[in-house]
Parts: C-alpha cells; structure tokens; sequence
C-alpha cells in the first residue's frame, strides 16, 4: 500500500510538472500566431507601398538602373519589399506579443514597462530602419560603384541589391535598440550602468566587427557611419541605465 501510494504521488508531480509545460507551449503557440497574422497584415499592407519604396531603395544607384535576370526576379523583389515593409509595421505586434509572453515571470511593478516598452522598440526599430534608408546606404552605394570603376562594369541583379539593402535595414533597426534594451537590463537589475561602462573598448571592438558585416566596404567612411550612431547610442544607453539604477534606488 505505501509503495502504491508513493508511486500515486510521483505521478501527481509529475503532471503537475508537465502542465506548466504544457501551458507555456500553448501560450507559445498562440503568441506566433498572433505574430504571424500581424506580420501577414504588415505585408499586405506593403503591397501597396513596395514601389515607392523601392524607387527610394535604388535612388542611390543614381542612373545605373539594376536589371532583373528572371521572369521571377521582379516579383521576388517585389514580395520581399512588402515583407520588409510588413516587419516595420508589424513591429509593435511583436514586440507586444514577446513582452506579454514573460510577462507572467515579472513582478507587478514591472508589468507596466510593457506599456512603455512597446512604443520605445517600435519607434526605434522604425528609425533604424529609416537611418539606414536615408544615410547609410546612400553613402555605401557610391563606394561600392566606385569600387575597381574602369576595370569592372558594375550593373546589379536587383534580387541581390535588395537582398544587401534589405539585411542593412533590419540590422540596423535592431541596432537602434540597443539604449532600450540596456535600460531595461538595468531595471531590472541584470546589468549596471557601471557594469556596461566597464566593457565599453569590448564594445568598441564588437562594434567595428559589426560595422565590416554590415557595410562589406573597407572604406573607414562607412564604417564610421555604422558605429558612429551604434556607440551613441551606447553612451545614450548606459545614461538610461543610469536614470534606472537612480529609479530603482
């Protein structure tokens, strides 16, 4: 009888363990479904935007009009400027969906930086995105075009210019949110502002490595242009953390 009895209540912790498991997969699911019926809205919506938009991506080719080498690369083209355009907007769905799934883990006063958190990721991941637009690919292309001019005739797939132009927008919307997330590291105690002072020349570093994938350009230049902004707002985010740090105490 005691042995049976054992036996009953290893089971009972055993799906006691396993429901929580279960629940958080749920939940899982129903977040990426969310996620993906935002993100389908987004590109529907980036349908109608694509050709502006991708009269504003080439511009930097002045009169060098990239060519298509398929029936199917201007379509392709086309759906992969409406994805981009469906990230930007679908943003905040994202961003929303991913703090309300560890949301259950935070205390109550940290509940509320969901509704601070959201507007700030998604504001910064769109002037990411428009800073790379406006400034950085503008002044990457020219060198690049520049680049062994005379010996090789450059004219672009445009499958891959937008494939190039589209990595440095995503990269660098999510660059853009790096004072965001270090002043919620700080909040919530992972990370102090001395703490990311203290690795600012390994920061330094990362950030070159970052900047030679980014812009495949040995031009200084455009390198600068990729870390210039990304230590400002490093500088910008341990000041944040600092107001946290201040906030909390």
């Amino acid at each position: 009888m005691g042995e049976s009895r054992a036996q009953d209540d290893r089971l009972q912790e055993d799906a006691a363990a396993v429901m929580p498991l279960l629940q958080h997969l749920t939940e899982l699911r129903e977040r990426v479904i969310k996620i993906v019926i935002g993100l389908t809205i987004g590109v529907v919506i980036g349908t109608f935007l694509a050709p502006p938009v991708l009269r504003v991506l080439i511009s930097p080719l002045g009169d060098d009009v990239p060519q298509a080498l398929s029936p199917t690369e201007a379509p392709a083209v086309f759906f992969k400027i409406a994805a981009i355009i469906g990230i930007v907007l679908a943003m905040p769905v994202i961003v929303y969906q991913a703090f309300q799934f560890v949301r259950p883990g935070l205390e109550p006063h940290e509940r509320r930086y969901i509704l601070l958190g959201v507007p700030a990721a998604s504001f910064s991941f769109a002037l990411g995105v428009i800073f790379a637009a406006k400034v950085l690919i503008p002044a990457a292309i020219p060198f690049l075009q520049g680049f062994l001019r005379g010996i090789i005739k450059q004219q672009y797939s445009i499958d891959y210019y937008i494939s190039f132009v589209g990595s440095v927008l995503l990269w660098s919307g999510l660059v853009f949110e790096t004072p965001l997330i270090m002043y919620f590291l700080a909040k919530l105690g992972v990370v102090t502002a001395a703490g990311f002072a203290k690795v600012r020349r390994l920061v330094i570093i990362g950030a070159a490595v970052g900047a030679a994938v980014i812009t495949p350009t040995t031009d200084p230049v455009n390198m600068l242009l990729v870390m210039g902004p990304f230590m400002l707002l490093y500088e910008v985010g341990i000041l944040l953390a600092k107001i946290a740090q201040w906030k909390k105490e």
